[in-house]
């Protein structure tokens, strides 16, 4: 991995330029440039046939000043520490520009969960709570669900916990089952927050969003609910989607259900009838009002951030744009909702989970919408009044309300 692309880096680069508009005394900023406490652990599992495999796990706690670390885990075949370092930073950052009392953590466990019967899946599930079981907690450290884990992994990762500690305590985890605790309207919350930032942004851009073209990088769970709310919330017309296996674009517009049950159906959205296909790389350069990054990291750069037409990016995705393709897009008018802002619908409802799941009450959907409605409007503002305040691009005014908090956290605590 270069060290331009690697995520971990990239992270610490972006941190390093809201540090130079805040003026943060050097001790504050190396404390904050690290994870505070990190872990590798391996995890031997009994797989079908008998033999036992050892697995490489991670988990890092990357700051706790504004309170318990809370983030995803991840089961990939490509995972790396670095990229569990990066993505707990932004969780930091996340939980604080939408203030909410956590701090940032990231998981993550080198796998392949599709070559991995259910038995296997649940065996590895409960050994990674086992090996990290004394590390975690409610008032400690809160995981969730990431790429390629669901309620159901975090089903039995609570159960797995619960057996070490005794007693009975659901918040340990969130992103489970509402049947276990899991909060209303959690499914959608990513995608829904950034449609929220979308809303607000075309607002003070004066962009009219009704019959708008968008176009939707990845079609896993975000791009799928931002394919459906785009429509349905802000009536936009999705014109253009893509996966692993590539796009279809459709300047008429893509209807949601048709393409998901293409998509259910075969394994991808390639192939959808009355559509043109076209790469994932074309996709981004599409004449469209809002781009949704919504797959992988790293794909505006410098190399493609001149082509890019949209109005608006909205970041579903962890860290798609690289801090060169940053200062492009910001020269030509671009409007970037930078992710740890856009794609904080996921952990905002799942801090609302840790509440209902602390005294014992749930909230309805609607009142789960309402209430993500306000957080993510109002740290939207945010963002954008530092933005224009410091003169800087949107991704650094995010920047510069998350540090601030957690630095000023830091202070009254004594660290530094």
């Amino acid at each position: 991995m270069s060290t331009n692309h690697n995520p971990f880096h990239m992270a610490q680069r972006q941190l390093d330029e809201a540090a130079k508009v805040l003026k943060l005394d050097p001790a504050v900023h190396e404390l904050l440039r690290w994870p505070m406490r990190e872990f590798h652990v391996r995890i031997p599992v009994r797989m079908d046939d008998g033999s036992v495999k050892v697995f490489e796990g991670f988990r890092v706690q990357y700051n706790n000043a504004r309170g318990p670390t809370k983030g995803g885990i991840r089961f990939h075949p490509e995972e790396t520490f670095d990229t569990v370092r990066a993505l707990a930073a932004w969780m930091t950052w996340k939980t604080a520009v939408v203030d909410l009392p956590l701090g940032g953590g990231k998981g993550g466990v080198v796998c392949n969960p599709k070559e991995m019967s259910a038995g296997e899946l649940e065996r590895l599930s409960r050994g990674y709570i086992r090996a990290l079981g004394h590390y975690i907690g409610p008032d400690i450290d809160v995981p969730a669900p990431d790429v390629y884990t669901n309620p159901q992994i975090m089903a039995w990762m609570m159960d797995e916990y619960v057996r070490m500690k005794g007693g009975h305590e659901p918040g340990v985890i969130t992103g489970k089952p509402v049947q276990l605790g899991g909060s209303a309207g959690r499914g959608d919350a990513t995608a829904r927050g950034g449609i929220y930032t979308v809303r607000e942004a075309a607002r003070v851009l004066g962009i009219e969003l009704k019959g708008a073209p968008a176009a939707i990088q990845g079609y896993g769970n975000a791009g799928q609910f931002a394919h459906n709310l785009a429509s349905d919330l802000l009536g936009m017309k999705v014109v253009a989607v893509s996966d692993s296996k590539g796009g279809i674009y459709n300047p008429a517009g893509l209807p949601f259900a048709e393409v998901l049950t293409h998509k259910q159906r075969l394994g991808s959205v390639v192939g959808f009838p009355g559509a043109e296909t076209l790469t994932n790389e074309e996709l981004l350069e599409l004449d469209v009002v809002v781009l949704f990054p919504a797959a992988l990291e790293n794909v505006i750069t410098e190399g493609n951030a001149g082509r890019i037409k949209a109005k608006i990016v909205a970041e579903l995705a962890n860290g798609p744009t690289t801090p060169e393709a940053d200062a492009i897009l910001h020269e030509r008018g671009v409007y970037v909702i930078p992710d740890f802002l856009c794609n904080a619908g996921g952990v905002t409802v799942s801090y609302f989970e840790q509440v209902q799941n602390a005294y014992g009450y749930y909230w309805d959907e609607a009142t789960v919408h309402e209430r993500l409605d306000r957080k993510m409007t109002i740290a939207f503002q945010a963002v954008h009044e530092a933005a224009q305040r410091h003169r800087v691009h949107t991704r650094l005014g995010a920047y510069v309300v998350a540090v601030s908090r957690v630095a000023e956290a830091m202070r009254l605590r004594g660290w530094v």
